[in-house]
């Protein structure tokens, strides 16, 4: 997969486009999306607060292309991936951020040394045999009473499928529903597990937000959001 993903340093934004210009939406509603949604999670969860930093990591970041939406969001942002050359892009991108090259399966970092860690659409190319390993390292790294979050394709969303099939890295993808990716987070021994589907509407307006939150719990969006508590 590092191979795989070596190869899209430069053009990862644009390949991704593509993938969703049916949509007539551009890659930056997606990503802003996933920061609102991480905002949300951050806010019900009591994890940040005025006397409080929030040290976060994205496991699985790419080229970091969802950090700069997120630089007010966080007080101390890590990423890593097991793609050099897109730590290497993300880095000269994004210079603020501590990014870290890693080899699989082991986080490159100390156990409890986060309040948040976020994998973003990375669990799908994880082959499904190490999933369990994957929740479980994503939960060592995070102190008790943190969160682990995974941000997913809904694969019971025709359009999100259509955007997978037009994807070429995601030719590799096993999809996993909000139901299984709660039962992943279950055995990796988490608790108060909750599950939040968005991207129903391409829409940003407060209208359209407000009805995506009071149907989230249908899985009808494009995405979907579980958290858990360490």
């Amino acid at each position: 997969m590092a191979t795989l993903f070596d190869g899209y340093r430069s053009d990862y934004g644009d390949v991704v486009e593509d993938s969703v210009r049916f949509s007539g939406l551009k890659h930056d509603f997606f990503l802003q999306a996933k920061i609102d949604i991480l905002r949300s999670i951050i806010a019900s969860r009591g994890l940040a607060g005025d006397d409080r930093p929030l040290r976060a990591l994205d496991v699985g970041c790419g080229i970091g292309a969802l950090h700069p939406y997120g630089r007010t969001l966080f007080s101390e942002l890590s990423g890593c991936d097991i793609s050099a050359e897109s730590i290497d892009r993300a880095k000269a991108d994004n210079p603020w951020v501590d990014y870290r090259a890693y080899q699989a399966p082991r986080l490159p970092y100390d156990d409890a040394g986060f309040d948040l860690a976020f994998a973003v659409c990375v669990v799908h190319h994880v082959p499904p045999a190490e999933w369990p390993g994957f929740a479980a390292e994503m939960r060592r790294v995070v102190r008790p009473g943190g969160i682990v979050c995974l941000i997913e394709h809904n694969p019971l969303n025709p359009l999100t499928r259509l955007a997978v099939m037009r994807c070429p890295f995601d030719e590799d993808a096993v999809l996993l529903n909000r139901w299984t990716a709660e039962k992943l987070l279950a055995g990796a021994g988490l608790s108060e597990i909750e599950s939040d589907h968005f991207l129903l509407f391409p829409k940003s307006g407060r209208l359209a937000r407000a009805v995506e939150r009071r149907l989230s719990g249908w899985p009808l969006g494009a995405q979907y959001a579980c958290s858990a508590r360490v």
